[in-house]
């Protein structure tokens, strides 16, 4: 492998790309209707794939291998690539490459096709070290929101590990960019905040509901008459859901839909769709902006820079919520066998 060069080298040419994204998706969904964006384009080992994603990963492939030109080899790693990867430029060795970039072009394609929610472009950029390369690697993320075609303003934030967030709203009609400063909750408990465990499919909905309540129970007690504690958002975006525990909206969020695979096995159903790595390819923003993001067991997220590894995940605002929720939600899994 090529000695790996400063990740500054490739944040100008990753950021060009994203807003390359955004805007043809963006101008997607203000002349497409609905039925043509949400057809289903294809299936895959990772998920469905609609005809919206189509234009995200055809913009991708074309816009990193012009942007990136002159530059050393890179190994793209993304869903719909023929073996999830794909070196550029083309004919190089995977071996020569001084970067794996992870990219999800639309995370949360379902909201916005629909023009329910925002979605969000995912990048993560880690040194290669082979099929061995994992998000702990990753040195460089980046995040672009996709707005809604009634919405004029669209963030975009980025990281280098180490050395803070950066982030910027845009205006999508004037092109001005004003700075914005994240910041995660400071709370230190969930009472009058979002909260929650993803449940957005069919298939275990009924587990993942009763360890939420569990959890909230332990944690705020009962709940009282004609009050409510804590609220929810399942908000159908990894990314999304982790900009919200980074901006200050959620303060506790837990994608736990891997474990249940056992559990579903036993009823005689099949394993859920589940978030992936491609899903967290920008976790680094996150936990650059104090947000302390784990496994299921409590231990740093990692998992391999792939398109089907099945990664279940938990994010906490700030250690003090971490310190009330953890011990009660794996508790709860404990009790139903879904941790060892």
């Amino acid at each position: 492998m090529s000695t790996t060069p400063a990740p500054d080298s490739l944040l100008a040419p990753i950021l060009a790309l994203h807003d390359r994204i955004r805007d043809q998706v963006l101008a997607a969904t203000e002349r497409q209707d609905l039925a043509a964006l949400s057809r289903v384009a294809a299936e895959t080992a990772g998920d469905t794939i609609f005809a919206i994603d189509r234009i995200g990963e055809e913009a991708l492939v074309a816009e990193l291998e012009a942007r990136l030109a002159g530059g050393p080899p890179v190994v793209l790693v993304a869903e719909g690539l023929a073996g999830g990867e794909l070196v550029l430029p083309r004919g190089a060795r995977a071996a020569d490459a001084a970067w794996r970039v992870l990219v999800d072009p639309i995370d949360g394609t379902r909201g916005l096709m629909y023009q329910k929610r925002p979605a969000w472009i995912l990048t993560g950029v880690a040194p290669n070290r082979g099929p061995a390369t994992s998000l702990a690697d990753v040195v460089l993320a980046v995040q672009t929101e996709i707005p809604l075609v009634k919405q004029h303003l669209a963030d975009q934030l980025w990281a280098i590990r180490g050395r803070g967030v950066r982030a910027e709203r845009i205006h999508r009609f004037t092109g001005e960019r004003r700075a914005i400063a994240p910041r995660p909750s400071g709370a230190s408990d969930l009472a009058q905040g979002f909260a929650m465990i993803a449940r957005f499919f069919p298939g275990g909905r009924d587990v993942l509901a009763a360890i939420d309540e569990e959890v909230v129970r332990e944690v705020l007690g009962p709940p009282a008459a004609g009050r409510a504690l804590c609220f929810e958002d399942q908000y159908l975006s990894t990314g999304g859901q982790l900009h919200e525990l980074g901006a200050g909206h959620d303060r506790f969020v837990a994608d736990l839909r891997p474990l249940l695979a056992p559990l579903l096995a036993a009823r005689g159903e099949p394993a859920p769709l589940c978030c992936h790595p491609y899903d967290l390819a920008a976790v680094l923003i996150a936990t650059e902006l104090g947000v302390e993001v784990t496994d299921a067991r409590g231990r740093p997220l990692d998992a391999p820079l792939d398109v089907e590894t099945a990664v279940a995940w938990v994010g906490y605002a700030n250690r003090a919520i971490r310190a009330r929720v953890e011990p009660a939600l794996q508790a709860a899994l404990r009790r139903r066998g879904l941790l060892p």
